[in-house]
Formats: C-alpha cells, sequence, structure tokens
C-alpha cells in the first residue's frame, strides 16, 4: 500500500509540474490534485521563480462571448470535444491535451501570451459542463461557436463572417487575419470541423 501511495504522490506531482509550466493558478492546481497548498506553492515558486498570482479565477461567461477570445475559445472548445469523443479522454487530461493543441495552433499574441490561458481554457471546460455555455453553428460558415445558451441563435452571424471594425483598421489587415486564420485551421479542419483559429 505504502508503494501505491508513493507512485500517486509522484504522478500528482508530476500533473502539477505539467499544469504550471502550462499556466496554470493556484485554484486550478487545488482542484485538480490532492497536494497541499504548501507544496504547490512550493512547486510553483521552484518552477517559475515567483509566486502565484493572487486574485480570484475568472466567473464571467461573458469574456468568452467578446470577439477575439470568442475565436479563441470556440477552436479550443471544439478540439476539446473532439478528443472527448474521439480519443477516448476525459478531465484535466482533455483539458491539458486540448490546450496543447490550441497552442500549436494559434502560437502567442503580440504580448508573448496566448489569448486563451489554461486557467480560463479549464474554466470554459467548466461553464460547458455545468450548462452556461454551448457551441452553435454560424449560419454563413458552419463553424461552431461559444454563445450563451440561454440567448436566441437563430441566424447566428460568427465574429469571423462579421468582423467588428475593431478587427482591422484597414480592409488589408483584415484579409491578413482571415488568412491566418484559414492557415491554423487547416490541420484540423477536417476532424474538428471548425473554420477557425486565432487572431494573433
Amino acid at each position: 500500500m505504502a508503494k501505491k501511495s508513493v507512485v500517486t504522490e509522484a504522478q500528482e506531482i508530476q500533473l502539477a509540474i505539467e499544469l504550471i509550466n502550462l499556466g496554470a493558478r493556484l485554484q486550478l492546481l487545488e482542484s485538480e490534485t490532492s497536494l497541499s497548498r504548501e507544496r504547490l506553492l512550493k512547486l510553483y515558486k521552484e518552477l517559475k521563480g515567483v509566486s502565484p498570482p493572487k486574485g480570484m479565477l475568472p466567473f464571467s461567461t461573458d469574456w468568452f462571448i467578446t470577439w477575439q477570445p470568442n475565436i479563441h475559445s470556440s477552436l479550443f472548445i471544439n478540439i476539446h470535444r473532439y478528443l472527448v469523443e474521439h480519443a477516448r479522454i476525459s478531465g484535466i487530461e482533455a483539458v491539458m491535451k486540448a490546450y496543447k493543441l490550441y497552442l500549436e495552433q494559434v502560437g502567442q499574441n503580440d504580448a508573448g501570451e496566448p489569448v486563451l490561458s489554461l486557467t480560463r481554457a479549464w474554466t470554459l471546460v467548466r461553464f460547458f459542463e455545468s450548462k452556461m455555455l454551448m457551441t452553435t453553428p454560424c449560419c454563413k460558415c458552419n463553424g461552431h461557436f461559444v454563445v450563451h445558451r440561454l440567448d436566441l441563435h437563430q441566424d447566428y452571424l460568427c465574429g469571423l463572417c462579421h468582423m467588428p471594425s475593431r478587427a482591422g483598421k484597414t480592409k488589408k489587415a483584415k484579409d491578413a487575419v482571415v488568412l491566418g486564420l484559414a492557415e491554423a485551421a487547416r490541420p484540423l479542419a477536417a476532424p474538428v470541423a471548425v473554420p477557425l483559429a486565432a487572431v494573433a
């Protein structure tokens, strides 16, 4: 029994290390591992060289509906859904694998960070599980996008097919964004059925 406990603790530590390296906040680590807060704090400081950021996790669903976050969130949740349905994984493993694939597709923005953090991706999955959010197809491109469950979705037009003016100051800038989206989405278009990727 003692040996089994040691192996389990080692696996928990490895999971915590992977989550920290992906940018997990302390609350996520406490929720997904059985390690003590003190142990997690020590691990975080060893890996990052600083204490974890303080403050509450994002609790509002509205962030995922705004234009740029919605595109990133929609890409992530479609990848996550595909992995859960076809790769026979679930829980935090599915979140981590989907997030790694998301990062491969979108890279980082000008600030050196992805628009969708691991903590927000994890929160997004929880919002889906609690049926606060869902996806609906765009009536123009048929891509599936994150929406509030209780909103009206008839003739829904996504943020890519109907870009807001702030998406780019010129037509050339907008065209460059769309081209980048198409290139990034190509490897996932068939299995995930989502014609979008990220806006840098």
